[in-house]
């Protein structure tokens, strides 16, 4: 098999989300961290249309952008499938990868709001769609595909763990067990499993480092 490389910086939820699907589906990898203040020529040489990580190289070839990656992933390593067998099933996952994918800006328009009118939208544009995965996605189901963790969980993984962070440096709760005990629930489950628990950042680092970047979009 041709060697697997990673390329991803140590806060990124979106390297983050390769790394736990190497590691689920067992595939051997060197991991290799970059400096995104002084981007290295392996990185812009690979991905020199968005210039960011995360960048799998698997041998002579360089997939970009972590959802691409994780389906290119699932799709050259059948074993240990983490998407469902059932067309329909599948296809719905993928719905739920692209809704959550599509609100990225709202949930960034809350991170980097300031105090005021700008803030109190961002709040109700973001607690309208965790009330949507909440409600629609999840249900009772333990994981979002049912008894065992798959894509979905990956790429909704960052609000497992991150969004506390983002929370945190803006000053405002929201994702509460009163008003998300399905979401709640579910995190709990995802940080239980051995791959994601021995594999997230720092938590203190993580939750200064957050609010840094987000003293540098407001200034």
């Amino acid at each position: 098999m041709a060697g697997v490389k990673l390329l991803g910086f140590w806060a990124s939820s979106f390297a983050y989300r390769v790394i736990w699907t190497l590691k689920l589906k067992g595939i051997n990898y060197e991991y290799i961290e970059e400096d995104l203040r002084s981007k290295s020529q392996l990185l812009l040489h690979h991905n020199p249309v968005h210039k960011k990580v995360p960048v799998l190289l698997h041998g002579d070839r360089a997939v970009a952008e972590s959802l691409v990656i994780l389906e290119y992933i699932e799709e050259t390593w059948p074993e240990n499938p983490l998407l469902p067998t059932d067309a329909y099933e599948r296809a719905m996952a993928r719905f739920w990868i692209n809704f959550g994918e599509s609100k990225n800006a709202t949930f960034f328009q809350f991170f980097k709001s300031a105090a005021g009118e700008e803030q109190e939208k961002a709040i109700k544009e973001t607690v309208e769609i965790l009330k949507i995965i909440e409600e629609q996605s999840l249900g009772d189901k333990k994981f979002f595909g049912g008894e065992a963790i798959g894509l979905v969980d990956i790429a909704f993984g960052w609000l497992a763990y991150w969004f506390e962070g983002i929370e945190e440096a803006v000053g405002t709760k929201l994702l509460n067990s009163t008003t998300f005990p399905r979401l709640q629930a579910w995190i709990q489950n995802f940080k239980q499993v051995p791959v994601i628990k021995e594999n997230l950042p720092d938590r203190q680092k993580l939750w200064a480092h957050s609010k840094r970047f987000r003293e540098s979009l407001i200034q």
